[in-house]
């Protein structure tokens, strides 16, 4: 009899439905550059025709695995002749070529955001739009940032709210009133309790700040982190300095929650030469909630990635450094110091934000 009630269980078991808790896994990498070199390899790749087809074709897999990735577009795209530094233009078909790696949202507000004045940073803003991919930081005018702000996403089911603002925009200023998000504590802080009025479980507050080059934070901000947190932001992700800074899990003990802080991921792309900004980190954070329905992060970790030099037959290659053997032979020197350096700082300074193990 036993067994036959042990029959009847098991197929019941079966049956039922297995509740698992949500989960939704958020990615974000660093700057996307456009410096002169590569604007003239892709177009010697594309026959006169701008060719980012392989730059992001070893990342594309992972980035594309996320729920919701993220990356700093750090070049306006703005129509007519494209340059590199110091006033950088890109083709659109960078920022396709970066939608089709798996990005979802492209920050646009950072200091050369308006290198092609008004003009070209709404002329990236409709290129954006034309691509259908997120994009928050800057805005044709006032009236369009108060109707955009705070972007709030569904991501599996969490209401996240992202939002963008950079230190300033190389001393140009908007001459035909469009809208850069600048850091501004009190715009910042009515945007966040904007948010949260429209129910946003998570905020994320992406920063354009800190000093080029240096690879740890600064007083100015970690003054703004602190305030970031007792805003009640969870994530707080940098980029600007185009090397790699520590990475902090923290208690927010007010809020009893845990906030997830990057000073600076580095670059994602770009054609600099100097050791330490010849790569960057790609990070991963998990959403998800706790025994009451509440959302919460969780399982933050990095990988290094490296953003390789053209070898005569590929283009500009962002690889990531579980791939480390496809660098080029010639190039891997610069790939050891760029490991050894970040990871020097980042093993010494990170606060439980460790590296990845990824075995692909």
């Amino acid at each position: 009899m036993w067994g036959i009630i042990n029959i009847i269980f098991s197929v019941l078991s079966a049956s039922l439905p297995v509740f698992e808790t949500p989960k939704a896994e958020l990615l974000f990498v660093g700057d996307a550059m456009q410096h002169q070199a590569q604007l003239d390899t892709a177009k010697e790749i594309g026959r006169g025709n701008y060719d980012y087809s392989e730059c992001f074709s070893l990342i594309a897999p992972f980035i594309s695995e996320a729920d919701y990735a993220v990356c700093n577009l750090e070049v306006p795209v703005g129509g007519g002749d494209y340059s590199g530094y110091p006033c950088f233009n890109a083709p659109p078909s960078f920022a396709e070529s970066l939608k089709n790696a798996g990005f979802d949202l492209l920050l646009t507000a950072n200091n050369h955001c308006l290198d092609r004045r008004d003009k070209g940073l709404r002329r990236t803003l409709f290129t954006l739009d034309s691509l259908q991919v997120d994009h928050i930081g800057t805005y044709h005018d006032a009236t369009d940032r108060d109707s955009l702000v705070p972007f709030i996403k569904d991501i599996n089911g969490f209401r996240v709210a992202f939002l963008n603002y950079t230190y300033g925009t190389n001393g140009i200023q908007p001459r035909e009133g469009a809208e850069v998000s600048l850091i501004d504590t009190l715009k910042i802080s009515k945007e966040i309790d904007l948010a949260k009025s429209q129910e946003a479980e998570i905020i994320v507050a992406t920063v354009h700040w800190g000093i080029e080059y240096v690879l740890l934070e600064n007083n100015v901000q970690r003054k703004l982190a602190d305030f970031f947190v007792d805003k009640g932001v969870d994530m707080i992700i940098g980029s600007h300095p185009h090397v790699v800074q520590p990475m902090k899990m923290i208690r927010n003990e007010k809020e009893d929650k845990d906030v997830f802080i990057i000073y600076s991921l580095g670059n994602f792309i770009s054609n600099m030469k100097t050791a330490d900004t010849r790569g960057g980190a790609i990070a991963w954070v998990t959403l998800t909630r706790d025994s009451n329905g509440k959302a919460k992060i969780e399982n933050p970790r990095y990988q290094l990635i490296f953003a390789s030099k053209p070898d005569g037959k590929r283009n500009f290659r962002v690889i990531p450094g579980w791939l480390e053997d496809s660098i080029p032979t010639a190039q891997k020197a610069h790939w050891d110091i760029f490991k050894r350096g970040a990871l020097k700082v980042l093993d010494k300074y990170n606060i439980s934000v460790p590296r990845r193990d990824f075995n692909p």
